[in-house]
């Protein structure tokens, strides 16, 4: 993988420099508010290419988990950069931001292939699956959006994940003997491992479930409407929307190719009936004629 350099420009340099070369989400919130900071990732020797990404093949053996710890590595390092007070940090101190590759590879075995799949142990620390091969479908909008969504509704990697970053990013809470999900009602309080034992554990952090759709959509009189596009949204405020159809039976024709050697075949024979055809013609012409002038 191409080393990567983190560059930090000042946020005011930033919003007068192309928008076609950074971030649209950081040229959003410079927008909003001039004094967001930011951080750029540049310098890399080449583009991402993947013959087989977005394709029926693009399965576990097609991700490189080396190349996913280096680039974790790289955010992990930057956030750091951003959240630090400090002008100049020592490269030594970032060295020491490293990612947990034997976590990246037990994710990946966990969400992205059906041995072990759901069943590792990193999952069910966490939730009851309801099957064993993980399922990328990303679901369609259903009913009103909530913060508080039915766990119905949910599938099994949004809660897992959900569940994971609560349980990593969290601190205890200082309630430990209340019951949850309904005693964890302090401040930013929430319930995690509540599908696997019953009860769960009462946590402080700041993950949270919110459904992701389309700020074009909107939900009025318990229907969902798409608002028209706006042409003079120039930062693409207004999501684009992506809709599903009902499709019929697929159905697949499938045609067999015949060998080189039989269409050879093919074609010598059709020459020698054609030259045969030909001496047949000339020979019968000439007894013809012969015959016709004996008469």
């Amino acid at each position: 993988m191409a080393e990567e350099s983190i560059a930090i420009s000042e946020k005011r340099e930033l919003y007068k420099l192309n928008e076609f070369v950074f971030s649209a989400y950081l040229l959003f919130l410079l927008k909003q508010n001039p004094e967001t900071s930011g951080v750029v990732l540049e310098d890399f020797d080449a583009a991402f290419t993947n013959k087989f990404y977005h394709s029926h093949l693009d399965d576990l053996s097609n991700i490189n988990s080396s190349a996913i710890v280096a680039a974790a590595s790289i955010v992990a390092r930057s956030l750091y950069i951003l959240a630090s007070d400090k002008k100049e940090i020592k490269n030594s101190v970032l060295n020491t931001i490293n990612i947990n590759a034997s976590l990246v590879e037990e994710l990946l075995g966990c969400l992205l292939s059906c041995e072990p799949g759901y069943t590792c142990e990193l999952v069910n620390h966490y939730i009851a699956p309801s099957t064993r091969c993980p399922s990328h479908y990303v679901g369609v909008v259903m009913g009103e959006p909530s913060s508080q969504p039915y766990l119905g509704n949910v599938g099994d990697v949004s809660r897992f994940v959900w569940n994971f970053l609560a349980d990593k990013t969290a601190i205890p809470s200082k309630n430990m003997s209340s019951t949850c999900p309904k005693g964890c009602s302090g401040n930013g309080e929430m319930c995690v491992k509540a599908e696997t034992d019953g009860k769960g554990v009462c946590v402080i952090s700041t993950t949270r479930y919110v459904p992701a759709y389309s700020t074009r959509l909107k939900y009025e009189s318990e229907t969902w409407e798409v608002l028209p596009h706006n042409s003079s949204d120039t930062m693409g405020e207004a999501d684009p929307v992506w809709t599903e159809s009902n499709w019929d039976t697929i159905r697949l024709r499938v045609y067999t190719v015949q060998d080189t050697g039989f269409d050879l075949l093919v074609l010598l024979l059709g020459i020698t009936v054609t030259v045969l055809s030909y001496i047949i013609i000339v020979i019968s012409k000439a007894f013809i004629t012969k015959a016709l002038k004996r008469d």
